[in-house]
């Protein structure tokens, strides 16, 4: 039995053995055997207590070995000097999982070898426990009766989880599952969203971190539940005090917050943000777009939601000169037809019934806010329910994101209900309101972020080999701090040139003019070469505040010719120091964090950085659209401010640099610094003014030192098939789609299959390497590159079993490639240890089961169900 399929005996165990059961009521035995009898669990309850022959009237048994059968699960209530005994002993009786109520923390490396040699999964120590009321299990040290319901809970703290329950209980929220985590010596978070991601009652999961011990199987895990259903998170100890007080790693919190956005998870600031959140995606009609209109009876309650929207960079929708025309044929002449639309405090059911058909009917928003005061003129119930009418009846009302807010207390509490029990997400106040929806907001970025299509950067191109020949002989001459002369070959293999064209033209002479006539010397580079060693290369010479670049040259030009009227200075170095006048300082740096590896941190230059509250994190690897991401964080947080640059910022210029940044940290993992402090920004130019670089020895690299494990590059290969063709290994597009014919989708998706979307692709094309690999075979890779084939195989998380599947484009079966494109996902999954392959194909398929036969698969035809089993032992 797999160490994950253990869990079920966790989550759904058909019988519990207390370890340490009492009737004292002030013992843990005594509650753990309350709870058990209490909440209508179904199986055999086993109370182990060497001095009673029963526990509140169920038969006890005096030791473990003594038990009438094999526990699935069994809670330790004993003094924790008694655990590695218990623990042992469970162990030699082949029980699968072992909760841990107490334990000090000098003993948990006993405990965890003691679990690992008898192969059973441990929940704690100290842990609360687990709840599960849809199997009327309450296996924990809560008092607190839980109701049933969607939501599985899953903390890692007692404290935190006995509050959540209480204030979960009080408004009447029901969970899946309810798991206090405790210290996780064996069982984590990544364990637990593996099992809950594939259960049928759970629709969202909710998690409560202090700290990560594992981030890539964190991040692994995170990324295929949330594929699934949507989680969010609440992490504490944003602080290094906090971290300190909680005893975690000092990390970044802005490196959570990247972390949580790539795994496409949604971070909240507490528990009732985090509830709300839940209604929110419970409830709500996906988001299209980012786009809101509001309504409201009222400018002031109008102005508090925009105030908000405004503040979290959300984005109001601006509507046509059609839509505003049809409004102002129903609202008085006083009243603005622009967004957001106020109707007055006059404004009647019908007013706000002709204006909201009117908005359903538009296509210029994707979401809308209904507000409503309390007024005299219409009734809060009344207007609650005509509004549910329309929006029932419009067409556009199962389209369109709509949010309500009825404010007020007493008057609207009905209505409030109506709109729940309508399944219409509804909130007290206008700012609760845009909270929620900027939830959504975040919740569809980090999902755009997770279901991001790998793309090949164009014109991205390195010399890896080049870089670590530099990087070696740093370490072989025992440098590990290089300065920017130094950096300049690392650089270059990856097309960051930190000079431009100029600077090999600037003359010592136009150096000192320079400086003499007060434009500062930033920087100045000599030549790596031993033979021209005293040969100044060039100098970086930029102006500060000048408005105009003609200005700039002009005034050079001009302090020049009347300090050194016989002087020449190169005109080209001229426009070049002109062309900087206005540029934006920016720094680029990388960070090693003690718990997601390499950083990647975009900010202001020119300062002395706080990294936790101005710059912008990501974490690698990225490619081009990860890195606009970032850019595009940074500006909306106020990291990069705004300049009054003589050229805007060149997003796309600036993200192809970060790109560049990732593959270098990616490809050489010596480099556990790099910081580039100012990087100046001037339109299509960017110049790395200064850099440095901290090296560390081949044996200090770690082995996963990347959160996020990036393409094995070094698995690509070229193969070579019939009729003299030859491909590489590489992601899957459209156009191959676009190319396999209907009958071989069908096969391959036991379904008509007519056009995939782009996030169809992106599931198809996101892999996970840690537990997932696609090989693709791509023809005419330099001219034009067309994918011809894709294999993959999904490995379950105990990495023991893997399904694969295999399509080859239509037009180019008979040439081998399905037998080689197989030959090599064999060779990776034997080498990464998977123990067996499955796949199900259709009996109709013959050229699959032939080429199943031909690798040495079984092929088991199921008639009854009309499929075929293929399997293989490795």
């Amino acid at each position: 039995m797999g160490l994950l399929s253990q869990l079920e005996s966790l989550f759904r165990p058909k019988s519990i053995a207390v370890i340490g059961a009492s009737e004292n009521p002030n013992r843990a035995g005594s509650v753990m055997m309350k709870n058990l009898l209490t909440n209508g669990f179904k199986g055999p309850i086993l109370p182990v207590n060497p001095n009673r022959s029963s526990i509140l009237g169920v038969l006890a048994y005096p030791s473990i070995d003594k038990l009438p059968l094999k526990p699935d699960l069994a809670v330790i209530c004993t003094h924790h000097s008694k655990n590695p005994d218990c623990l042992r002993q469970l162990g030699e009786y082949g029980c699968n999982v072992v909760i841990v109520l107490s334990s000090p923390s000098i003993q948990f490396n006993e405990l965890k070898k003691i679990a690992q040699q008898y192969q059973m999964r441990l929940l704690g120590p100290n842990s609360l426990g687990i709840l599960a009321p849809w199997q009327g299990l309450n296996a924990s040290f809560s008092p607190i009766p839980i109701l049933k319901g969607k939501l599985a809970f899953i903390s890692q703290s007692a404290a935190v989880s006995n509050t959540v329950l209480d204030w979960a209980r009080h408004r009447d929220i029901g969970f899946s599952y309810f798991i206090a985590l405790g210290d996780s010596i064996d069982i984590d978070i990544d364990d637990l969203l593996d099992y809950l991601a594939r259960d049928s009652k759970t629709s969202a999961i909710l998690l409560y971190l202090e700290s990560i011990s594992d981030a890539r199987r964190f991040l692994s895990a995170s990324r295929s539940a949330s594929r699934n259903k949507p989680i969010l998170v609440i992490k504490s100890g944003r602080t290094r005090k906090a971290q300190q007080l909680l005893g975690e790693k000092p990390s970044l919190d802005a490196a959570y917050d990247a972390a949580i956005q790539r795994a496409g998870l949604l971070r909240v600031q507490d528990t009732h943000e985090m509830f709300s959140a839940v209604e929110t995606l419970s409830y709500m009609t996906p988001l299209r777009g980012e786009r809101l209109s509001i309504i409201s009876n009222g400018a002031a309650p109008a102005a508090m939601a925009l105030d908000e929207l405004l503040q979290r960079n959300g984005k109001l929708a601006t509507l046509s000169q059609e839509t505003e025309n049809e409004l102002s044929s129903l609202l008085p002449l006083d009243l603005s037809t622009q967004n957001p639309i106020d109707l007055g405090d006059d404004a009647t059911v019908d007013r706000y019934i002709d204006v909201l058909n009117k908005m359903l009917d538009s296509h210029d928003h994707d979401a809308l806010l209904l507000i409503y005061t309390p007024s005299a003129i219409t009734d809060s119930k009344t207007m609650a329910e005509k509004v549910i009418k329309t929006i029932k009846q419009h067409p556009r009302g199962k389209w369109l994101t709509i949010l309500t807010n009825w404010c007020g207390e007493y008057s609207s509490q009905t209505s409030r209900r109506l709109f729940s029990e309508a399944g219409i997400p509804t909130y007290r106040t206008p700012e609760g309101a845009i909270t929620a929806y900027m939830h959504m907001v975040e919740y569809r970025r980090n999902q755009k972020q997770l279901k991001e299509t790998p793309a090949l950067p164009i014109g991205i191109t390195a010399d890896t080999q080049q870089a670590h020949t530099y990087i070696q002989q740093a370490l072989q001459n025992h440098t590990l701090h290089l300065d920017t002369h130094e950096v300049q070959p690392i650089l270059r293999a990856y097309g960051l040139n930190s000079l431009p064209t100029w600077i090999a033209h600037s003359s010592e002479e136009a150096i000192k003019i320079a400086e003499k006539i007060g434009y500062p010397v930033a920087l100045k580079l000599r030549s790596p070469d031993i033979v021209h060693k005293s040969e100044v290369q060039g100098v970086m010479l930029y102006l500060r505040n000048a408005k105009e670049v003609g200005d700039a040259a002009k005034a050079i030009m001009e302090r020049v010719s009347t300090n050194f009227p016989n002087a020449r200075i190169d005109g080209l170095l001229v426009q070049s120091m002109a062309n900087r006048a206005g540029a934006q300082e920016l720094r680029i740096a990388v960070e090693l964090d003690p718990v997601f590896g390499p950083l990647i941190m975009l900010g202001e230059g020119g300062i002395e950085w706080q990294q936790e509250s101005q710059a912008a994190v990501a974490l690698p690897p990225l490619n081009l659209a990860l890195a606009r991401y970032l850019v595009i964080q940074a500006i909306k947080g106020y990291k990069i401010k705004a300049r009054s640059a003589l050229a805007p910022l060149n997003i796309p210029g600036l993200a192809s640099l970060l790109v560049r940044v990732s593959n270098l940290i990616i490809d050489c993992p010596n480099i556990a610094r790099l910081d580039i402090h100012p990087l100046l920004a001037s339109g299509d130019e960017f110049t790395l003014l200064d850099v440095s670089m901290t090296l560390i020895p081949d044996h200090e690299i770690q082995k996963s030192r990347l959160a996020i494990r990036p393409y094995p590059s070094e698995l690509e290969e070229t193969i070579a098939l019939k009729d003299d063709l030859s491909c590489l290994l590489r992601p899957i597009l459209k156009s191959f789609i676009a190319q396999v014919t209907k009958e071989d989708l069908y096969y391959r998706y036991f379904s008509e299959i007519s056009e995939f979307t782009h996030d169809d692709l992106a599931n198809m094309t996101q892999i996970d390497y840690d537990r997932e690999m696609a090989f693709v075979a791509v023809r005419n890779q330099d001219s034009n590159p067309e994918i011809i084939g894709v294999t993959r195989a999904m490995a379950d998380p105990d990495n023991q079993e893997a399904e694969f599947a295999v399509l080859v484009r239509s037009d180019m079966k008979g040439l081998t490639l399905g037998y080689q494109l197989m030959s090599k996902l064999l060779s990776y999954t034997r080498s990464h240890g998977i123990k067996k392959l499955t796949a199900i194909t259709m009996p109709e398929n013959r050229n699959m089961i032939s080429l199943a036969k031909k690798l040495g698969f079984d092929v088991d035809l199921q008639f009854d169900e009309g499929v075929v089993n293929l399997t293989l032992h490795l």
